[in-house]
């Protein structure tokens, strides 16, 4: 480990006014013009506590080419607050070698045992009762790269689980809230909601990728993990109808398709159908509850100063987070 940061601050502990002398990962860059017509690096730095919005004044090109995507950067700068949000201001620069760093202090990763959500996702599964929607997950089930990739990925680049292993436990979160609303409901039919559960962020396993940096990967940017899921349902259905030697009825494939297309709630949030089923409603809302509700107690958790009533503000939520509604 570098000596300089045996001591390191992660982002989640930063405040305004300090003074940076250390590595990040650089998550994304960007080259822009001032109104006065200089340049200046507007980038994404990350560590295990999170990421920061970081700029640096009167830059080159051969800076700006100089710092390294999904590479190390040692900054030396400030912090400051910018429209409630913390950012940093980088003074100085230089790429850092990856062999210096521990990639501990830089990848989040969930901490939770995976093997033991893994297990309690598939036993939760296991309650679906209708022959072919069994069929189709025992499919997506003995995809095991399919499941390697679904026990590593995040869920999210920023918002929420934006960690190593988030995509199954904010699935994992999402099904229990099923299964425990579900009976409530029996109007609904229970077989589509967990199947739905399990598949409607099952995409992002080839949409993002966490290697050295957790990014979208080129048919993330280009498909995106709604369609992906949705294709890949019908692919799945086609494999099951081809190893029984009947069709696999299409108004299952529909409905499970829709659920995904849905999910999302709104157009404006990338959901390229609204939700017209009472499956997809559910599925919508109880995503969007276990989302909500780790932005929000993230947010508390990671709060910086104790001293403080309310969060700093969070873009996402268009407010601030009230920090001791819990004890009354």
């Amino acid at each position: 480990m570098i000596a300089m940061d045996a001591h390191r601050r992660y982002v989640n502990q930063l405040m305004a006014g300090e003074t940076i002398d250390q590595v990040f990962l650089v998550r994304d860059k960007d080259l822009r013009t001032t109104k006065a017509g200089g340049l200046y690096l507007q980038c994404t730095l990350c560590d295990k506590g999170g990421t920061l919005a970081a700029r640096m004044w009167q830059i080159s090109e051969s800076i700006y080419n100089a710092v390294p995507v999904a590479g190390f950067l040692h900054v030396k700068g400030r912090t400051e607050e910018y429209r409630g949000t913390l950012q940093l201001i980088i003074d100085a620069c230089r790429p850092w070698p990856a062999e210096k760093v521990d990639l501990a202090d830089f990848l989040p990763v969930t901490k939770q045992d995976v093997e033991a959500m893994w297990g309690e996702l598939t036993e939760i599964l296991r309650g679906i009762k209708d022959k072919y929607v069994h069929l189709l997950i025992k499919k997506f089930l003995e995809d095991h790269a399919l499941v390697e990739a679904f026990k590593r990925s995040p869920a999210a680049l920023q918002l929420h689980h934006a960690f190593i292993g988030g995509l199954l436990e904010h699935t994992l979160a999402v099904a229990r809230a099923a299964k425990a609303l579900l009976p409530l409901y029996p109007q609904v039919n229970a077989d589509l909601v967990l199947a739905g559960v399990f598949l409607h962020d099952i995409g992002k396993t080839a949409e993002l990728a966490a290697g050295t940096a957790m990014t979208y990967t080129d048919r993330g940017q280009l498909v995106g993990h709604v369609t992906l899921a949705a294709t890949w349902v019908a692919q799945k259905a086609a494999a099951v109808a081809e190893e029984i030697g009947e069709p696999f009825p299409a108004k299952t494939v529909d409905l499970l398709q829709h659920i995904i297309l849905a999910h999302h709630g709104e157009h404006e949030y990338g959901s390229p159908k609204l939700p017209a089923t009472p499956e997809a409603f559910f599925v919508h809302y109880v995503d969007n509850l276990d989302a909500k509700l780790f932005i929000t107690t993230r947010a508390i958790e990671s709060d910086p100063d104790p001293n403080t009533s309310f969060t700093s503000y969070l873009p996402a939520l268009e407010t601030r987070i009230y920090k001791r509604s819990k004890d009354l």
